[in-house]
Protein backbone atom coordinates (compact mmCIF):
# COMPACT_ATOMS: atom_id res chain seq x y z
CA UNK A 1 0.00 0.00 0.00
CA UNK A 2 1.39 3.74 -0.37
CA UNK A 3 1.59 5.49 2.11
CA UNK A 4 0.15 8.95 2.05
CA UNK A 5 1.78 12.00 4.43
CA UNK A 6 0.22 15.23 5.06
CA UNK A 7 1.21 18.68 6.39
CA UNK A 8 -1.08 21.07 6.84
CA UNK A 9 -1.04 24.72 6.09
CA UNK A 10 -4.33 26.58 7.37
CA UNK A 11 -6.76 24.76 5.04
CA UNK A 12 -4.49 23.56 2.78
CA UNK A 13 -3.50 19.41 2.67
CA UNK A 14 0.25 19.24 0.99
CA UNK A 15 0.01 15.37 -1.34
CA UNK A 16 2.87 13.55 -0.93
CA UNK A 17 2.66 10.42 -2.50
CA UNK A 18 -0.87 9.07 -4.77
CA UNK A 19 -3.04 6.13 -4.86
CA UNK A 20 -6.76 6.10 -4.88
CA UNK A 21 -7.51 9.50 -5.10
CA UNK A 22 -5.15 12.04 -5.40
CA UNK A 23 -4.10 15.73 -5.94
CA UNK A 24 -4.40 17.13 -8.94
CA UNK A 25 -2.05 19.55 -7.69
CA UNK A 26 0.77 19.64 -4.90
CA UNK A 27 -1.74 21.21 -2.30
CA UNK A 28 -5.37 20.32 -2.13
CA UNK A 29 -7.96 23.29 -1.11
CA UNK A 30 -11.00 21.73 -1.39
CA UNK A 31 -14.23 22.97 0.21
CA UNK A 32 -15.56 20.99 3.53
CA UNK A 33 -18.70 18.69 2.30
CA UNK A 34 -22.20 18.42 4.12
CA UNK A 35 -24.35 15.61 3.06
CA UNK A 36 -27.96 15.46 4.56
CA UNK A 37 -29.81 12.69 3.57
CA UNK A 38 -33.49 11.71 4.97
CA UNK A 39 -35.35 8.31 5.19
CA UNK A 40 -37.79 6.78 2.83
CA UNK A 41 -39.18 10.07 1.54
CA UNK A 42 -41.17 10.80 -2.11
CA UNK A 43 -39.38 13.93 -3.56
CA UNK A 44 -42.42 15.19 -4.50
CA UNK A 45 -43.94 15.57 -1.16
CA UNK A 46 -41.72 18.43 -0.11
CA UNK A 47 -42.86 21.57 -0.87
CA UNK A 48 -39.93 22.65 -2.33
CA UNK A 49 -41.13 20.11 -4.97
CA UNK A 50 -44.74 21.24 -5.57
CA UNK A 51 -45.95 19.05 -2.19
CA UNK A 52 -47.50 19.41 0.78
CA UNK A 53 -45.00 19.02 3.49
CA UNK A 54 -43.63 22.09 4.74
CA UNK A 55 -39.98 22.96 4.23
CA UNK A 56 -38.71 25.98 5.27
CA UNK A 57 -35.13 24.99 5.73
CA UNK A 58 -35.32 23.33 2.87
CA UNK A 59 -36.77 26.12 0.51
CA UNK A 60 -34.15 28.43 1.70
CA UNK A 61 -30.71 26.35 1.02
CA UNK A 62 -32.56 26.12 -2.67
CA UNK A 63 -32.81 29.66 -2.98
CA UNK A 64 -29.14 29.71 -1.45
CA UNK A 65 -27.86 27.18 -4.43
CA UNK A 66 -29.36 25.01 -7.20
CA UNK A 67 -32.03 22.74 -7.05
CA UNK A 68 -32.37 19.25 -9.45
CA UNK A 69 -35.26 18.16 -10.90
CA UNK A 70 -33.75 14.88 -12.39
CA UNK A 71 -31.85 13.34 -9.47
CA UNK A 72 -32.02 9.50 -9.38
CA UNK A 73 -30.66 6.60 -6.96
CA UNK A 74 -29.70 3.15 -8.37
CA UNK A 75 -31.99 0.94 -5.61
CA UNK A 76 -35.24 2.16 -3.66
CA UNK A 77 -34.23 0.34 -0.54
CA UNK A 78 -32.27 1.88 2.35
CA UNK A 79 -29.03 -0.41 2.44
CA UNK A 80 -28.28 -0.38 -1.26
CA UNK A 81 -28.61 3.29 -1.60
CA UNK A 82 -26.44 4.39 1.20
CA UNK A 83 -23.51 2.08 -0.28
CA UNK A 84 -24.09 3.47 -3.59
CA UNK A 85 -24.03 6.97 -2.62
CA UNK A 86 -21.59 6.46 -0.36
CA UNK A 87 -18.69 4.35 -2.81
CA UNK A 88 -19.66 5.98 -6.07
CA UNK A 89 -20.59 2.44 -7.25
CA UNK A 90 -23.88 0.76 -8.63
CA UNK A 91 -25.17 -2.10 -6.21
CA UNK A 92 -24.46 -4.77 -8.04
CA UNK A 93 -20.57 -4.32 -8.62
CA UNK A 94 -20.04 -3.04 -4.96
CA UNK A 95 -22.12 -6.44 -3.84
CA UNK A 96 -24.40 -4.44 -2.11
CA UNK A 97 -27.41 -5.47 -3.50
CA UNK A 98 -30.08 -6.68 -1.49
CA UNK A 99 -31.05 -4.57 1.75
CA UNK A 100 -29.58 -5.06 4.88
CA UNK A 101 -26.37 -5.80 3.09
CA UNK A 102 -22.69 -5.33 2.43
CA UNK A 103 -19.85 -4.32 -0.01
CA UNK A 104 -17.02 -6.69 -0.82
CA UNK A 105 -13.63 -6.12 1.57
CA UNK A 106 -12.16 -4.54 -2.00
CA UNK A 107 -14.20 -1.81 -2.28
CA UNK A 108 -13.62 2.28 -0.87
CA UNK A 109 -15.59 4.32 -0.08
CA UNK A 110 -15.58 8.40 0.08
CA UNK A 111 -14.06 7.86 4.38
CA UNK A 112 -10.90 6.73 2.63
CA UNK A 113 -10.28 9.04 -0.29
CA UNK A 114 -11.04 12.09 1.50
CA UNK A 115 -8.80 10.66 4.30
CA UNK A 116 -6.02 10.39 2.36
CA UNK A 117 -6.29 14.01 1.07
CA UNK A 118 -6.47 15.05 5.13
CA UNK A 119 -9.98 15.29 5.63
CA UNK A 120 -11.88 14.10 9.01
CA UNK A 121 -14.87 12.23 7.99
CA UNK A 122 -18.01 11.96 10.20
CA UNK A 123 -21.21 9.87 9.68
CA UNK A 124 -23.64 10.98 12.42
CA UNK A 125 -27.03 9.03 12.73
CA UNK A 126 -28.32 6.24 10.86
CA UNK A 127 -25.83 3.46 9.33
CA UNK A 128 -26.70 0.76 7.61
CA UNK A 129 -23.96 0.45 6.16
CA UNK A 130 -21.14 -2.44 6.27
CA UNK A 131 -18.32 -3.65 6.52
CA UNK A 132 -16.97 -0.91 9.16
CA UNK A 133 -13.23 -1.46 7.35
CA UNK A 134 -14.87 0.05 4.35
CA UNK A 135 -17.16 3.07 5.72
CA UNK A 136 -14.15 4.13 8.64
CA UNK A 137 -16.76 6.97 9.20
CA UNK A 138 -16.28 8.44 12.66
CA UNK A 139 -19.51 7.66 13.65
CA UNK A 140 -22.52 9.21 16.46
CA UNK A 141 -26.13 8.75 16.68
CA UNK A 142 -28.54 10.26 18.85
CA UNK A 143 -31.98 7.85 18.49
CA UNK A 144 -31.06 6.83 14.96
CA UNK A 145 -30.90 10.61 14.05
CA UNK A 146 -27.77 12.65 13.95
CA UNK A 147 -26.46 13.71 17.20
CA UNK A 148 -26.09 17.76 17.02
CA UNK A 149 -23.45 17.66 20.35
CA UNK A 150 -20.99 15.55 18.37
CA UNK A 151 -21.32 17.01 14.80
CA UNK A 152 -20.75 20.30 16.57
CA UNK A 153 -17.64 18.79 18.23
CA UNK A 154 -16.47 17.62 14.80
CA UNK A 155 -17.21 20.91 13.06
CA UNK A 156 -15.26 22.45 16.42
CA UNK A 157 -12.32 20.06 15.85
CA UNK A 158 -11.85 20.35 13.00
CA UNK A 159 -12.19 24.53 12.44
CA UNK A 160 -9.32 24.64 15.21
CA UNK A 161 -7.33 22.28 13.92
CA UNK A 162 -7.47 23.77 10.00
CA UNK A 163 -8.65 20.57 8.75
CA UNK A 164 -11.61 20.26 6.13
CA UNK A 165 -14.35 17.67 7.40
CA UNK A 166 -17.07 16.00 5.25
CA UNK A 167 -19.75 15.50 7.76
CA UNK A 168 -23.19 13.12 6.82
CA UNK A 169 -25.64 13.93 8.83
CA UNK A 170 -28.16 10.30 8.12
CA UNK A 171 -31.79 11.51 9.36
CA UNK A 172 -34.27 8.24 10.15
CA UNK A 173 -37.11 10.22 9.36
CA UNK A 174 -39.65 10.27 7.09
CA UNK A 175 -39.26 6.28 7.83
CA UNK A 176 -42.39 4.86 9.61
CA UNK A 177 -43.15 4.32 12.10
CA UNK A 178 -44.02 8.45 11.43
CA UNK A 179 -44.27 9.46 15.70
CA UNK A 180 -42.22 12.56 14.95
CA UNK A 181 -43.84 15.99 14.13
CA UNK A 182 -46.53 17.90 14.29
CA UNK A 183 -49.13 16.03 12.72
CA UNK A 184 -52.43 18.88 13.49
CA UNK A 185 -50.67 20.87 11.00
CA UNK A 186 -51.93 18.48 8.34
CA UNK A 187 -55.38 17.62 8.82
CA UNK A 188 -56.68 14.36 7.37
CA UNK A 189 -59.30 15.57 5.77
CA UNK A 190 -57.68 18.38 4.17
CA UNK A 191 -55.16 16.91 2.45
CA UNK A 192 -54.38 16.37 -1.24
CA UNK A 193 -54.04 12.19 -1.97
CA UNK A 194 -51.51 11.11 -5.22
CA UNK A 195 -53.92 9.88 -7.59
CA UNK A 196 -52.80 6.46 -7.42
CA UNK A 197 -53.51 6.10 -4.19
CA UNK A 198 -57.47 4.94 -2.84
CA UNK A 199 -58.99 7.28 -0.99
CA UNK A 200 -59.58 5.81 2.52
CA UNK A 201 -59.39 7.26 6.48
CA UNK A 202 -56.44 4.77 7.09
CA UNK A 203 -54.44 6.27 4.17
CA UNK A 204 -55.41 9.84 4.79
CA UNK A 205 -54.17 9.19 8.89
CA UNK A 206 -51.19 7.71 7.36
CA UNK A 207 -50.10 10.53 5.34
CA UNK A 208 -50.78 13.18 7.75
CA UNK A 209 -48.14 11.11 10.06
CA UNK A 210 -45.86 11.08 7.37
CA UNK A 211 -46.08 14.55 6.07
CA UNK A 212 -45.59 15.86 9.52
CA UNK A 213 -42.36 13.78 9.80
CA UNK A 214 -41.41 15.21 6.60
CA UNK A 215 -41.43 18.96 8.15
CA UNK A 216 -39.93 16.95 11.40
CA UNK A 217 -36.39 16.31 9.13
CA UNK A 218 -36.16 19.29 7.93
CA UNK A 219 -36.09 21.24 10.66
CA UNK A 220 -32.67 18.79 11.04
CA UNK A 221 -31.80 20.33 7.69
CA UNK A 222 -31.75 23.44 9.72
CA UNK A 223 -30.35 22.27 12.82
CA UNK A 224 -27.18 21.22 10.75
CA UNK A 225 -26.97 24.24 8.81
CA UNK A 226 -27.30 26.41 11.40
CA UNK A 227 -23.97 25.06 13.33
CA UNK A 228 -22.24 25.83 9.72
CA UNK A 229 -23.54 29.54 10.60
CA UNK A 230 -22.00 29.21 13.94
CA UNK A 231 -18.33 28.06 13.27
CA UNK A 232 -18.61 30.65 10.14
CA UNK A 233 -18.20 27.53 7.76
CA UNK A 234 -20.78 28.25 5.72
CA UNK A 235 -18.68 30.14 2.49
CA UNK A 236 -16.69 27.01 2.58
CA UNK A 237 -18.95 24.11 2.41
CA UNK A 238 -20.09 22.35 -0.06
CA UNK A 239 -23.88 21.36 1.50
CA UNK A 240 -25.81 18.32 -0.29
CA UNK A 241 -29.57 17.11 0.48
CA UNK A 242 -31.35 14.24 -0.82
CA UNK A 243 -34.41 13.10 0.29
CA UNK A 244 -33.41 9.39 -0.52
CA UNK A 245 -35.87 6.67 -1.87
CA UNK A 246 -40.15 6.86 -1.84
CA UNK A 247 -42.30 6.80 1.08
CA UNK A 248 -43.38 3.37 2.24
CA UNK A 249 -46.56 4.07 0.31
CA UNK A 250 -47.81 1.60 -2.52
CA UNK A 251 -45.92 2.70 -6.01
CA UNK A 252 -43.27 4.27 -4.32
CA UNK A 253 -40.10 2.25 -2.49
CA UNK A 254 -39.43 -0.63 -3.45
CA UNK A 255 -40.19 -0.05 -6.94
CA UNK A 256 -38.35 1.42 -10.24
CA UNK A 257 -41.07 4.00 -10.42
CA UNK A 258 -39.57 7.38 -10.19
CA UNK A 259 -41.68 7.61 -7.09
CA UNK A 260 -39.17 4.83 -5.90
CA UNK A 261 -36.06 6.35 -7.32
CA UNK A 262 -36.58 9.70 -7.78
CA UNK A 263 -35.06 11.98 -5.33
CA UNK A 264 -34.92 15.82 -4.16
CA UNK A 265 -31.36 17.38 -4.72
CA UNK A 266 -30.54 20.73 -3.31
CA UNK A 267 -26.61 21.71 -3.45
CA UNK A 268 -25.14 25.01 -1.93
CA UNK A 269 -21.48 26.06 -2.18
CA UNK A 270 -21.62 29.93 -1.75
CA UNK A 271 -19.76 31.57 -4.41
CA UNK A 272 -19.69 28.54 -6.91
CA UNK A 273 -23.51 27.66 -7.43
CA UNK A 274 -25.87 30.17 -8.54
CA UNK A 275 -28.31 31.11 -5.54
CA UNK A 276 -31.70 30.27 -6.84
CA UNK A 277 -30.56 28.00 -9.82
CA UNK A 278 -32.96 24.95 -11.04
CA UNK A 279 -30.99 22.45 -13.09
CA UNK A 280 -33.14 19.42 -15.39
CA UNK A 281 -29.81 17.28 -15.70
CA UNK A 282 -29.87 13.70 -15.17
CA UNK A 283 -27.78 13.19 -12.30
CA UNK A 284 -27.40 9.76 -10.05
CA UNK A 285 -26.33 9.15 -6.24
CA UNK A 286 -23.54 7.32 -8.11
CA UNK A 287 -22.23 10.59 -9.24
CA UNK A 288 -21.69 12.49 -5.52
CA UNK A 289 -18.79 11.01 -4.78
CA UNK A 290 -17.03 12.08 -7.91
CA UNK A 291 -18.44 15.54 -7.82
CA UNK A 292 -16.74 15.80 -3.99
CA UNK A 293 -13.46 14.47 -5.11
CA UNK A 294 -13.39 16.90 -8.06
CA UNK A 295 -14.03 19.30 -5.83
CA UNK A 296 -11.70 18.59 -4.00
CA UNK A 297 -9.28 18.95 -6.46
CA UNK A 298 -8.52 15.15 -6.32
CA UNK A 299 -7.95 12.49 -9.09
CA UNK A 300 -11.53 10.31 -9.75
CA UNK A 301 -10.36 6.67 -9.18
CA UNK A 302 -11.28 4.45 -12.22
CA UNK A 303 -13.11 2.18 -10.37
CA UNK A 304 -15.74 4.46 -9.95
CA UNK A 305 -19.56 3.97 -11.81
CA UNK A 306 -19.95 7.87 -11.01
CA UNK A 307 -18.95 10.74 -12.90
CA UNK A 308 -18.64 14.47 -11.58
CA UNK A 309 -21.54 16.88 -12.30
CA UNK A 310 -18.94 19.68 -11.38
CA UNK A 311 -19.04 21.48 -14.34
CA UNK A 312 -23.15 21.47 -14.29
CA UNK A 313 -22.82 23.07 -10.02
CA UNK A 314 -20.68 26.01 -11.66
CA UNK A 315 -23.00 26.50 -14.51
CA UNK A 316 -20.56 25.35 -17.31
CA UNK A 317 -22.85 22.57 -18.70
CA UNK A 318 -26.29 22.24 -18.51
CA UNK A 319 -26.44 18.25 -19.16
CA UNK A 320 -24.56 15.48 -17.94
CA UNK A 321 -26.37 11.72 -18.46
CA UNK A 322 -28.36 10.63 -21.20
CA UNK A 323 -29.32 7.36 -18.93
CA UNK A 324 -29.85 6.42 -15.31
CA UNK A 325 -30.60 2.93 -14.06
CA UNK A 326 -31.93 0.91 -10.93
CA UNK A 327 -32.43 -2.22 -9.63
CA UNK A 328 -35.22 -3.87 -6.72
CA UNK A 329 -33.67 -7.06 -5.39
CA UNK A 330 -36.70 -8.42 -2.78
CA UNK A 331 -34.98 -11.48 -2.36
CA UNK A 332 -34.69 -10.67 1.92
CA UNK A 333 -37.00 -7.53 2.05
CA UNK A 334 -39.26 -8.06 5.16
CA UNK A 335 -42.10 -9.89 4.29
CA UNK A 336 -41.06 -9.99 1.08
CA UNK A 337 -41.46 -12.80 -1.82
CA UNK A 338 -38.45 -15.63 -1.96
CA UNK A 339 -37.84 -13.65 -5.39
CA UNK A 340 -38.87 -10.72 -7.07
CA UNK A 341 -36.04 -9.06 -9.00
CA UNK A 342 -37.18 -5.43 -11.19
CA UNK A 343 -34.30 -3.20 -13.32
CA UNK A 344 -35.26 -0.27 -15.10
CA UNK A 345 -33.39 2.54 -17.51
CA UNK A 346 -34.76 5.85 -17.95
CA UNK A 347 -33.97 8.93 -20.27
CA UNK A 348 -34.70 12.86 -19.85
CA UNK A 349 -38.75 12.04 -20.55
CA UNK A 350 -39.12 7.78 -20.87
CA UNK A 351 -38.63 5.00 -18.43
CA UNK A 352 -38.40 0.97 -19.13
CA UNK A 353 -38.73 -1.21 -16.48
CA UNK A 354 -38.05 -4.98 -16.46
CA UNK A 355 -39.62 -7.60 -14.12
CA UNK A 356 -37.78 -10.73 -14.57
CA UNK A 357 -40.53 -12.98 -12.43
CA UNK A 358 -44.05 -11.39 -13.43
CA UNK A 359 -45.55 -14.79 -12.52
CA UNK A 360 -44.40 -14.12 -8.91
CA UNK A 361 -46.94 -11.95 -6.62
CA UNK A 362 -45.05 -9.16 -5.09
CA UNK A 363 -45.34 -8.63 -1.37
CA UNK A 364 -43.29 -6.45 1.31
CA UNK A 365 -44.48 -4.58 4.43
CA UNK A 366 -46.52 -2.93 2.73
CA UNK A 367 -48.99 -4.97 1.63
CA UNK A 368 -49.50 -6.79 4.93
CA UNK A 369 -50.39 -3.01 6.52
CA UNK A 370 -53.00 -1.62 7.33
CA UNK A 371 -52.96 1.03 4.48
CA UNK A 372 -53.14 -1.81 1.91
CA UNK A 373 -55.86 -3.39 3.74
CA UNK A 374 -57.94 -0.79 3.62
CA UNK A 375 -57.60 -0.44 0.08
CA UNK A 376 -58.30 -4.25 -0.61
CA UNK A 377 -61.21 -3.58 1.42
CA UNK A 378 -62.51 -1.02 -1.09
CA UNK A 379 -61.45 -3.30 -3.73
CA UNK A 380 -63.60 -6.28 -2.46
CA UNK A 381 -66.35 -3.89 -2.53
CA UNK A 382 -66.21 -3.45 -5.89
CA UNK A 383 -64.42 0.52 -5.79
CA UNK A 384 -62.61 -0.16 -10.08
CA UNK A 385 -59.86 2.32 -9.08
CA UNK A 386 -59.24 0.51 -6.06
CA UNK A 387 -59.43 -2.91 -7.71
CA UNK A 388 -57.03 -1.31 -10.52
CA UNK A 389 -54.30 -0.59 -7.52
CA UNK A 390 -54.88 -3.58 -5.43
CA UNK A 391 -53.96 -5.49 -8.81
CA UNK A 392 -51.31 -3.54 -10.61
CA UNK A 393 -49.22 -3.16 -7.44
CA UNK A 394 -48.99 -6.79 -6.78
CA UNK A 395 -49.07 -8.28 -10.40
CA UNK A 396 -46.80 -6.60 -13.15
CA UNK A 397 -46.40 -7.59 -16.79
CA UNK A 398 -42.89 -8.67 -17.76
CA UNK A 399 -41.70 -5.51 -19.22
CA UNK A 400 -43.63 -1.74 -18.54
CA UNK A 401 -42.88 1.69 -20.61
CA UNK A 402 -43.99 5.26 -19.46
CA UNK A 403 -43.90 8.62 -20.75
CA UNK A 404 -42.72 10.16 -17.72
CA UNK A 405 -43.98 13.94 -18.97
CA UNK A 406 -47.58 12.99 -19.45
CA UNK A 407 -48.06 9.94 -16.94
CA UNK A 408 -45.39 11.56 -14.16
CA UNK A 409 -46.94 8.50 -11.63
CA UNK A 410 -46.35 5.61 -13.69
CA UNK A 411 -49.99 3.90 -14.52
CA UNK A 412 -50.29 4.08 -18.42
CA UNK A 413 -47.73 1.09 -19.40
CA UNK A 414 -46.78 1.82 -23.21
CA UNK A 415 -44.86 -1.12 -23.29
CA UNK A 416 -47.09 -2.05 -26.75
CA UNK A 417 -47.71 1.51 -28.51
CA UNK A 418 -46.06 1.26 -31.72
CA UNK A 419 -44.94 4.66 -31.99
CA UNK A 420 -42.25 3.87 -29.33
CA UNK A 421 -40.80 1.12 -30.40
CA UNK A 422 -37.09 2.68 -31.14
CA UNK A 423 -38.09 4.41 -27.26
CA UNK A 424 -38.58 0.73 -26.07
CA UNK A 425 -35.42 -0.88 -28.04
CA UNK A 426 -33.23 1.88 -27.01
CA UNK A 427 -33.70 1.79 -22.94
CA UNK A 428 -33.66 -2.55 -23.71
CA UNK A 429 -30.41 -1.86 -24.94
CA UNK A 430 -28.99 0.54 -22.39
CA UNK A 431 -30.57 -1.48 -19.56
CA UNK A 432 -28.90 -4.70 -20.83
CA UNK A 433 -25.23 -3.12 -21.74
CA UNK A 434 -25.59 -1.89 -18.03
CA UNK A 435 -26.53 -5.19 -16.64
CA UNK A 436 -23.50 -6.50 -18.61
CA UNK A 437 -20.89 -4.08 -17.24
CA UNK A 438 -22.13 -4.58 -13.84
CA UNK A 439 -21.69 -8.50 -13.43
CA UNK A 440 -25.75 -8.38 -13.22
CA UNK A 441 -26.92 -11.95 -13.85
CA UNK A 442 -30.31 -11.42 -13.73
CA UNK A 443 -32.49 -14.33 -11.60
CA UNK A 444 -29.37 -15.76 -10.89
CA UNK A 445 -27.50 -12.58 -9.62
CA UNK A 446 -31.20 -12.35 -7.64
CA UNK A 447 -30.88 -15.70 -6.28
CA UNK A 448 -27.79 -15.13 -5.21
CA UNK A 449 -28.71 -12.32 -2.66
CA UNK A 450 -28.81 -13.42 0.91
CA UNK A 451 -24.83 -14.75 0.55
CA UNK A 452 -25.07 -10.82 0.66
CA UNK A 453 -26.89 -10.26 3.73
CA UNK A 454 -24.77 -10.87 6.84
CA UNK A 455 -26.76 -9.64 9.41
CA UNK A 456 -30.04 -7.29 10.05
CA UNK A 457 -28.49 -3.88 10.44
Amino acid sequence: MLRHVFMFCGLAACLVSGGGASAKSDVVTGPNFVLIIADDCTYRDLELYGGQAKTPHLNKLAAEGMKFERCFQSSPMCSPTRHSLYTGLYPVKSGAYPNHTEAYDWVESIAHYLQRAGYRTFLSGKRHILPERVFPFEYSMRDNNPNPVAIEKGIRESVAAGQPFLLIAASNEPHSPWNQGDASVYPPEMLELPPIWVDTPQTRRAYSNYLAEVTYFDSQVGEVLSLLEKHDQVENTLVFVLSEQGNSFPFAKWTCYDAGLQSAAVVRWPGMVEAGSKSGALIEYVDVVPTMLDAAGLTLPDVLDGRSFLPVLKGDRSEHKTHVFGLQTSRGIFKGPDYYGIRSARNKRYLYIRNLTPEVKFRNTETNGAVFASWKKRAEGGDAHAQRLVHDYQHRPAEELYDCEADPWNRNNLIDDPGLEAVRDELRRELAAWMERQGDKGQTTELGARQRQPARQ
